[in-house]
């Protein structure tokens, strides 16, 4: 027989794992067991109808949640000339080209997001091997290959997410801390929500928002309603 912790007996108690929530109800859940000496992440998943296995069906994206994550992101951008003022400008934790490969050639990664100019991906390719297995390779399809590296890097510091269908039709992301009021979370979810909507590919049959659950690093997973966007 299983053994739970004294704070999984409360939630396995209070919290019906089947039952889909309204989203408000399902966050007051979530923050009520967010009882860690940390500010938890608050994340979601949404389960999509599609098949991850077919190029049309990949679901990939970036949003800009209106109330930010609460984190502090450390943007890398590759850029030379009048775009590497712009990037730092924009506030750029790093910039530069050859002497960033270096440094991460030997073993540095205290960065979260890296964005490029199209003009840099030579010099980025040379370290794709590093940066791809980490998803942190720049690419076009969700804007951090661009010649507007300074509206991309304003964008990523107000709390820009990205996100892309994984092998289980799964997408999700860090939707704020628990921290966050349940209103401000709310509009982050829905705002995500919204831009998997415009995102929904044209071969996509069926439901295409099957399942949504919320949860925090070290707390339950709970079931919100899709009906509730609605």
């Amino acid at each position: 027989m299983a053994k739970y912790s004294k704070r999984q007996k409360e939630w396995r108690d209070e919290i019906d794992r089947i039952q889909r929530y309204d989203l408000i109800e399902a966050i007051k859940l979530v923050k009520k067991y967010a009882k860690v000496k940390f500010d938890e992440p608050v994340d979601v998943v949404f389960r999509l109808g599609v098949d991850p296995r077919k190029s049309d069906q990949m679901v990939r994206g970036s949003c800009v949640l209106p109330n930010g994550t609460g984190k502090v992101v450390r943007v890398l951008v590759f850029a030379k000339g009048e775009k590497e003022q712009e990037a730092k400008d924009a506030g750029a934790d790093y910039v530069g080209g050859d002497d960033l490969v270096a440094k991460i050639k030997e073993g540095w990664l205290e960065f979260d997001r890296v964005v490029a100019t199209p003009d840099m991906m030579g010099v980025v390719g040379k370290i794709g091997k590093v940066l791809g297995p980490r998803g942190l390779m720049p690419n076009p399809k969700v804007g951090t290959v661009t010649q507007a590296v300074g509206d991309v890097v304003s964008m990523i510091k107000k709390g820009q997410v990205q996100f892309k269908t994984d092998k289980g039709a799964n997408v999700h992301a860090t939707t704020g801390l628990a921290s966050f009021s349940e209103e401000a979370l709310a509009e982050n979810i829905r705002s995500f929500y919204d831009s998997l909507i415009k995102l929904k590919p044209s071969t996509a049959k069926g439901t295409y928002i099957r399942n949504i659950s919320i949860s925090t690093t070290m707390g339950p997973g709970v079931k919100v309603d899709p009906g509730f966007f609605k």
